[in-house]
């Protein structure tokens, strides 16, 4: 793909997420989305390969009735209510399928079957982008509506993400579709916690956008799409692999890195909405997650030669590494002594 297209459809994407997280009104927000949606499909199915023209066929197909659903619930409540404000979603009915409509937008379980498959797809980058970018403004408009949005419907959402996201994610062998459910799982804590205290949520979007944007450009530097191949990258870059090691135990959300702060502050909150049993629960499942990320963090740092003529191919990497990855990196790891600052703000 040309330089002046990619362009295009960059520029595209940040104009599709502006008009959405800066609207009022439930059409423009809906231009937004729709703009996202076909910016990214070039970019998904660049490569002309079979397995990538599906992916963008079924992420076009998911990404079109949601947003049917988003604007037949506007409608719904613009009829109930005569207005088209986002933040006055007043009707009960309205808000049972704006929630169904952003989770399919999200991949919150049960609409996430589409995820791992259109991110095992994509490429790296444009998997970054489908797992971070992508998922902005519908994560807004939840934001901007939270307010009115039904507590039992998102938290069975959120459970059962956090639990699908683990349990799917133990027998995968694609580096892509492990952090495909490692997404669902993240926006299962999201989605929990969106209705109690909205900008916890964003707080923990951002961290989560920020650690995984540090594990796929760290994958893309060494050019690894399995673990198999993850195995052998210590020999070629030792010090990038020890950090992506700690990248992963830090998306994980073990104490001493970044990662945990996100979950300490949603399990507190939680605990203080006499939600005990949700908090317990989601926790407990979260620990389904941690076994992936230890499989991906030991693959990442065992000393592994290349024994097959499959793996030779993988043992020098011509690939300069981004120096967007070191930053990124350090902030994924060192953040967790700056938490009170971050609980002032929130």
């Amino acid at each position: 793909m040309n330089p002046p297209a990619k362009l295009v459809f960059a520029t595209s994407l940040l104009l599709g997420t502006t008009i959405t997280i800066s609207s009022n009104h439930w059409v423009m927000a809906w231009t937004g989305l729709e703009i996202n949606t076909l910016a990214i499909l070039p970019l998904i199915s660049k490569s002309h390969h079979p397995r990538a023209i599906e992916a963008a066929t079924k992420y076009f197909l998911v990404q079109a009735a949601a947003s049917a659903l988003i604007l037949f619930s506007s409608m719904t409540n613009a009829w109930h209510t005569g207005q088209w404000d986002i933040t006055q979603l007043t009707c009960p009915t309205s808000s049972v399928i704006l929630t169904t409509a952003i989770a399919m937008k999200l991949g919150l379980a049960p609409f996430h079957f589409w995820f791992p498959e259109v991110l095992q797809g994509s490429p790296l980058i444009t998997g970054l982008l489908l797992s971070t970018a992508m998922k902005f403004p519908p994560i807004t408009l939840l934001f901007m509506t939270s307010s009115s949005l039904n507590p039992a419907l998102l938290t069975t959402m959120a459970i059962l993400s956090a639990a699908l996201g683990g349990w799917m994610g133990l027998n995968q062998t694609q580096t892509r579709k492990i952090l495909a459910f490692s997404s669902i799982s993240h926006l299962g804590w999201m989605a929990i916690i969106i209705i109690y205290s909205p900008k916890l949520a964003l707080l923990n979007f951002y961290l989560y956008t920020m650690m995984t944007a540090a594990v796929f450009l760290s994958l893309n530097s060494i050019n690894t799409l399995k673990l198999a191949t993850l195995m052998t990258t210590w020999a070629k870059t030792p010090s990038l692999s020890a950090m992506l090691m700690l990248t992963l135990l830090s998306l994980a959300g073990l104490p001493p890195l970044t990662g945990f702060i996100p979950k300490w502050l949603i399990i507190q909150e939680l605990t203080k909405q006499e939600m005990t049993m949700a908090a317990t629960i989601i926790a407990l499942l979260s620990l389904l997650s941690l076994f992936f990320y230890l499989r991906l963090a030991y693959c990442a740092t065992i000393t592994l030669p290349p024994h097959t003529t499959n793996h030779m191919k993988q043992w020098h990497t011509n690939k300069p590494t981004n120096p967007l990855v070191a930053v990124l990196t350090a902030m994924s790891i060192a953040l967790l002594p700056i938490s009170p600052m971050i609980l002032t703000m929130v």
